[in-house]
């Protein structure tokens, strides 16, 4: 082990990642939340690691990047070109993405790719140039995907070609189409969050975050009762998904605060276990289960899943009405009902 090695192991980020199976799926925002204040050897350790683990970061839960002048022009066309797959949608006839794909739609592209990997893995190199061809479409699909993150689609094409070469080089067996995908979309995730980087995106989730917390707070004192996320938006002003997103991530934040500070505690002892039923907090649970008692079973279920009386995260006024049959509304409305009672009880 190196030095890096022994300098990243208490890192934030090493924790968490290292406890995903190889090729797991890790959100994106989670990971720039993690590294936003490391310095730039670090970020690129905590890359390596993620490559090296074929970990696929998932970056559909970024916030938009704000461009402007012709760079924000330009990616506004491109993503009417991901949209459409028409690319004469206002770029010039010289432009060097509408040839690269006029020239890619005209290449010949015969063979089975998978047969084509096989003989390649045995030992015929030759076929390497054959087997990128027939893999090309593919690429471009996919960069097409992910647009929308501030990176232009010929960086993307270039980065996904990359990792296509990359996984023929070490391609063994098994489906190739599969094996190459894997890190055709890890190498164009991976330009993404460095943009994402850039522009100061870990900071501003960060800061989301924390804006999170203070609005719900303020209107749960206000309100009298958790708000519900179209409240929480409009405090925020931002949209009703944006608030979804940093919802999930503070969920997640919390789970993995929770975990971390459960593997810092003892296994306890059966005497530990019968000291813990002289404690103010199983007594304090002993108050809750009979207030609980005097409500109906879906009122006390749903108390129980929205403040995480059982020890588990809260959860949204969504996720229990999916879980009792309700809608949204319905459980804000019982929930509000619900406290009331146990006010005056």
């Amino acid at each position: 082990m190196n030095m890096l090695d022994i300098t990243f192991d208490d890192a934030p980020w090493m924790l968490e990642l290292k406890k995903l199976p190889v090729g797991a799926t890790f959100s994106a925002a989670r990971f720039l939340t993690l590294t936003e204040g490391e310095d730039p050897i670090e970020f690129d350790e905590a890359l390596q690691f993620i490559e090296n683990h074929r970990i696929l970061l998932d970056v559909s839960d970024l916030p938009p990047i704000t461009l402007s002048g012709s760079d924000a022009l330009r990616l506004k066309q491109e993503a009417q070109l991901a949209y459409t797959g028409d690319v004469t949608c206002g770029l010039d006839e010289n432009d060097p993405l509408k040839l690269y794909l006029q020239e890619l739609a005209f290449t010949p592209a015969a063979g089975d790719v998978q047969l084509l990997a096989e003989e390649y893995a045995a030992g015929k190199q030759h076929l390497a140039e054959q087997i990128v061809t027939l893999s090309l479409s593919r690429v471009v699909e996919t960069a097409f995907s992910y647009t929308g993150h501030g990176v232009l689609l010929l960086d993307l094409i270039q980065e996904g070609s990359m990792g296509l070469w990359q996984s023929l080089l070490s391609y063994e067996k098994g489906d190739f189409s599969e094996y190459s995908q894997g890190f055709i979309s890890r190498y164009m995730a991976r330009i993404v969050i460095q943009q994402a980087r850039d522009s100061g995106a870990g900071q501003k989730l960060r800061q989301d975050m924390e804006d999170y917390l203070d609005v719900d707070q303020r209107l749960l004192a206000e309100l009298g009762r958790n708000a519900v996320a179209e409240e929480i938006a409009e405090a925020m002003h931002i949209s009703v998904e944006e608030v979804n997103v940093i919802e999930k991530m503070v969920i997640t934040a919390r789970n993995v605060e929770r975990a971390h500070e459960a593997q810092k505690e003892p296994e306890p002892s059966p005497e530990d276990d019968q000291a813990v039923e002289d404690t103010a907090y199983f007594r304090l649970r002993q108050q809750i289960a009979e207030l609980l008692s005097g409500l109906s079973e879906t009122d006390a279920k749903l108390l129980t899943m929205r403040f995480g009386l059982e020890g588990g995260a809260p959860m949204t006024p969504t996720q229990v009405g999916n879980s009792l049959g309700l809608t949204p509304e319905q459980v804000v409305q019982r929930e509000a009902a619900a406290l009331a009672k146990l006010r005056n009880q």
